[in-house]
């Protein structure tokens, strides 16, 4: 997944992160400024599923049906200590990234209609974005600027719904 952008965003659509509390230090500035999901309110998170449901289709019978699938699925750790790239994105990885990547395969299994990026990708790679849309001289002075802040660590213990309210 290579567009956290707003501009991809619709009013009313939903997705599925994990929030990352503890990479805020090290990526709040640059997410600020070249993330637009950052600017749009979203914290520092790995994506789970985007785009989920629309907001119309979400009821007691979705969460009921959601806390179903995320429960069989136990709390994990993950490790950030290395970037990645994607055209035009920095991002952190999560290591190891099995279970994100179950999380994922388990809800995009119980909603087919709702594929991890709208189908738009062939492999879904589990990320932390940073910042987007950069030339790679910019993306490479934030990788610089990252390797002292690295790494660190986060328990994973819950999948948070959001919705984009334009």
């Amino acid at each position: 997944m290579a567009d956290d952008s707003t501009s991809a965003f619709q009013a009313g659509q939903t997705g599925l992160i994990v929030r990352i509390p503890e990479a805020e230090p090290a990526v709040h500035r640059w997410r600020e400024r070249l993330d637009l999901s950052a600017q749009a309110g979203v914290p520092a998170h790995v994506t789970v599923l985007f785009p989920f449901l629309d907001e119309s289709r979400i009821d007691a019978l979705v969460y009921s049906a959601l806390a179903g699938v995320l429960g069989s699925h136990q709390t994990f750790d993950l490790r950030f200590e290395r970037c990645g790239r994607l055209p035009g994105v920095l991002y952190l990885a999560p290591e190891p990234d099995t279970q994100l990547r179950q999380l994922t395969e388990a809800i995009a299994d119980r909603w087919p209609e709702a594929p991890p990026y709208g189908g738009r990708f062939a492999e879904v790679i589990p990320h932390l974005t940073i910042a987007q849309g950069q030339e790679s001289a910019v993306l490479e002075e934030i990788e610089a600027g990252l390797a002292s802040k690295l790494p660190f660590t986060s328990r994973i213990s819950s999948v948070e719904l959001i919705v984009h309210d334009a």
